[in-house]
């Protein structure tokens, strides 16, 4: 007899021995009070208690959470909000042509007998796939700005098989979110959007997506995390984690929570093999709420403006300011005449919360003005020097002084096909550089332009060439038109500064 006969008949002997046994016999020695608490439980399946049940302590949103008393209770489904939430969550089909260049093309030899030919290659479609949940029966979907990013065309598919082409209205690489739209006959079946701030670690959820492309996919978990920073996706940085399992095609799904609405756009995983491992992010859905009544007036998504600059507060800060914790957003700077400086911001002083939301790090802070909205007075307390005080920050646009005044180069200079402007707060909050700079800033370059081929990129700001200081675009446009031997000219890079030599 082999080894796997032997485990089978013993196995199946154990079985008939539990079997033969009365349950009473099972329960006084313990085994079915490990499956089912004992004996009391069993007769608590028809009797009903004598007693009822203590009530489980409400949090702080009205729902009661409990564990589960019972195996009834174990058996609990989620189907329910599943049919509900569902027809909402859509699949997103992005495709782009991609310019395809011979390997011979620009080799003489081969444009004798090929001619333009060679630069007649078609181009090749590339494509994306993701997920998106319709957030307003009119048809506006939300999904993850990398799932369209570049897309030449956006289809979307309904759970019913239904297939639309879309339009964007809204898409910002920082926030990772889009906004489309589709058009139809009848309202579309959307789902309701929660207060995550309500959220807690330990409440479950659903993910809702289409992973891999197989098809609508439900997984559940619980929330293992809030307020996740620093996970190294673009520059948002305040994200609910997951262990329901998110893989790729899942990027602009829905998180639900237990009553059905979004929590949540599911948007990234921390993994090794880029399958699940039980680590995943979404964007809280206060955060799609602002991005979403952005893009029903019409507009962009704007960051309020502070006018200051922070930085975390270190052990060392924290214990030199008199913190018991290393929490907060230190005031690195203040810009003049902005709204910290009017609001009575100085450096040194640490943002502890704002609005009453304990105020983890600059991460935190900046998730807290964004969903606060345009327009809007918020309540910051300060620890300045010993004291400890609330002062009251407007939040409006950042404004753009001086004019952009967007101009694009032409010549044969190295600046030829570069697209300039005038650096501003709001120029720079668009492009995501540091409020400190100014000067001129390359927003575009042309492929294939001289400007191209020298190095430079959007986002160099331009600090002088041929050894003047440059101070705006109609200065760099008039010496850039200039006859010279050569240029000589400095940039500042992701805060570097880089000095090219080129010759004429």
């Amino acid at each position: 007899m082999t080894g796997w006969n032997r485990r089978i008949l013993l196995g199946a002997a154990a079985a008939g021995m539990l079997a033969a046994q009365a349950p009473a016999a099972l329960a006084q020695s313990g085994w079915l009070s490990g499956i089912f608490g004992g004996e009391e439980e069993l007769q608590a399946q028809t009797d009903p208690p004598a007693t009822p049940p203590a009530p489980s302590v409400p949090a702080g949103d009205g729902m009661n959470r409990a564990l589960p008393s019972s195996e009834s209770e174990i058996k609990l489904s989620f189907a329910p909000l599943v049919k509900t939430s569902a027809p909402a969550v859509v699949n997103v089909y992005a495709a782009r042509a991609v310019p395809q260049r011979s390997p011979f093309a620009g080799d003489p030899f081969f444009e004798q007998f090929f001619g333009r030919e060679l630069q007649r290659q078609r181009p090749r479609m590339q494509s994306s796939l993701g997920s998106g949940v319709i957030v307003d029966p009119s048809g506006l979907i939300v999904t993850n700005n990398h799932v369209i990013d570049g897309a030449d065309e956006v289809k979307v598919a309904l759970a019913d098989g239904r297939e639309f082409t879309s339009q964007i209205l809204l898409k910002d690489d920082r926030a990772d979110l889009a906004i489309l739209k589709i058009d139809g006959a009848a309202a579309f079946p959307a789902i309701g959007i929660a207060d995550s701030d309500v959220l807690e670690i330990g409440d479950l959820v659903l993910a809702i997506g289409n992973p891999f492309g197989i098809g609508q996919t439900v997984t559940n978990g619980i929330v293992s995390a809030l307020a996740r920073t620093h996970i190294g996706v673009k520059d948002f940085g305040y994200f609910i984690q997951t262990d329901a399992a998110i893989n790729p095609g899942n990027s602009g799904g829905a998180l639900i929570d237990m009553k059905g609405q979004l929590i949540g756009v599911n948007t990234a995983i921390f993994s090794r093999s880029g399958g699940s491992n039980g680590i995943g992010f979404a964007i809280p859905s206060n955060m799609v709420r602002v991005f979403i009544e952005a893009a029903k007036k019409g507009g962009q998504f704007e960051r309020p403006y502070v006018g200051a600059s922070f930085t975390p507060v270190t052990a060392d800060v924290a214990e030199a300011v008199g913190l018991d914790l290393p929490s907060g957003a230190l005031v690195q700077e203040v810009f003049e005449d902005g709204p910290a400086a009017k609001a009575g911001l100085k450096p040194g002083d640490v943002v502890l919360a704002m609005d009453g939301f304990g105020i983890g790090d600059p991460d935190v802070l900046g998730y807290r003005l964004a969903t606060s909205g345009i327009g809007r007075t918020v309540s910051l307390d300060v620890l300045s020097g010993s004291e400890r005080q609330r002062l009251d920050l407007p939040l409006n646009v950042a404004p753009e002084v001086p004019a952009r005044d967007v101009r694009r180069l032409e010549g044969e200079t190295p600046f030829a096909g570069a697209t300039i402007a005038n650096l501003s707060p709001r120029v720079a909050d668009e492009l995501d550089l540091p409020q400190v700079l100014d000067g001129v800033v390359v927003t575009e370059v042309a492929r294939g332009s001289f400007a191209a081929r020298f190095g430079l990129r959007p986002r160099d700001v331009v600090l002088s060439l041929n050894g003047r200081r440059i101070a705006s675009t109609e200065e760099l446009d008039a010496l850039a038109g200039r006859t010279e031997r050569g240029w000589r000219f400095e940039i500042e890079r992701d805060g570097e500064t880089l000095t090219q030599i080129v010759r004429g």
